[in-house]
């Protein structure tokens, strides 16, 4: 037997709770999973706050066992990558939603979808980063990729006391960016700056509708926002820069024009944490390694039992939560 949080829909009735289930039970979560994990923290991510408030049609199969993530062991295995007692992280390729996930004691998944953690992180820091820093460091690798450099000028993160902005924050400046954060939490500018920030900005100057050509503020973007946020990011955007998108906070809208893109060739670099291939997905993991400060990373999280991650999901989408929580599913 295990606990997990357990999501199931009867005639439109929605509902949320944690479940003893049987170990038999994996055995229908997943076809073709061949990995068995004792997991040991898994987290919550925008998406899994989605998920368990029932905001947005996440869940695609019912019932599901919630989350995006899991860290744990490997109790057995029939993958050739993985033997039992090995450290394994997931993140996406659609668990939470499609196939059962990782806010549970035991999970089973696909091996072709497992990393090792890099060191120095073990299980709990690994969650600690979870989809949301993962997609952070995607959009670090997007925009370098792209060419952008310390010398192009000031990067634009926005959402910056979420989980995706501020390990982005912590990972540009790690990285030697000038970072500038924009948040609608002015009162938390001390912990945006003590992660790398330089500036910090009110959200209020780019969440309104504005004008598809603006003054040329920013080298590239983080943005995690979406709709007038990002419109108004690349209608910033200097000639040439880049945009990383990666949510939609404010809206799945776009309310913008070609402008930016054809009178300036800005680019707007499009970023998928769900279905990214094994090397992509391990360099991004080494990026992390190599230059996430564990310092700040503690800084920013906070762990949570498995009770509390329907209170976290509920303030997540209420805009109260900083940084990033750990779920500890053995307590």
């Amino acid at each position: 037997m295990f606990k997990a949080i357990y999501l199931t829909r009867d005639n439109d009735q929605f509902a949320a709770r944690i479940a003893e289930l049987g170990d038999d039970a994996l055995d229908f979560a997943t076809a073709g999973a061949d990995v068995t994990v004792a997991v040991e923290y898994s987290t919550i991510n925008y998406k899994d706050a989605l998920a368990l408030t029932d905001k947005s049609p996440i869940v695609r199969k019912w019932p599901m066992v919630a989350g995006i993530d899991a860290a744990g062991t490997v109790v057995a295995s029939s993958h050739p990558l993985w033997k039992p007692g090995e450290k394994v992280v997931l993140t996406g390729w659609g668990v939470g939603e499609s196939h059962w996930g990782g806010l549970a004691q035991k999970a089973k998944f696909k091996g072709d979808w497992l990393v090792a953690p890099p060191a120095p992180f073990g299980t709990k820091q690994a969650m600690a980063i979870g989809t949301a820093g993962f997609t952070a460091a995607l959009c670090v690798s997007a925009l370098e990729r792209y060419g952008i450099t310390r010398a192009h000028g000031d990067v634009l993160v926005t959402g910056a006391t979420g989980g995706v902005g501020s390990i982005a924050i912590a990972l540009l400046a790690a990285r030697g960016y000038r970072v500038v954060a924009s948040t609608g939490k002015l009162a938390e500018a001390d912990y945006l700056k003590s992660l790398g920030a330089a500036d910090v900005i009110d959200r209020a100057e780019l969440s309104a509708p504005g004008k598809p050509l603006q003054k040329e503020r920013w080298a590239a973007v983080v943005d995690s926002v979406g709709s007038h946020t990002l419109a108004n990011a690349c209608a910033q955007t200097r000639a040439e820069g880049a945009v990383a998108a990666c949510g939609l906070a404010q809206g799945m809208d776009f309310p913008s024009t070609v402008a930016p893109f054809i009178l300036r060739g800005v680019s707007l670099l499009g970023v998928n944490s769900v279905l990214v291939p094994r090397p992509r997905r391990e360099a991004a993991w080494q990026l992390l390694a190599q230059s996430l400060d564990r310092a700040k990373l503690d800084a920013m999280t906070r762990v949570v039992p498995l009770a509390e991650a329907f209170d976290v999901a509920r303030d997540l989408i209420a805009g109260k939560v900083r940084g990033r929580v750990v779920v500890d599913v053995n307590r």
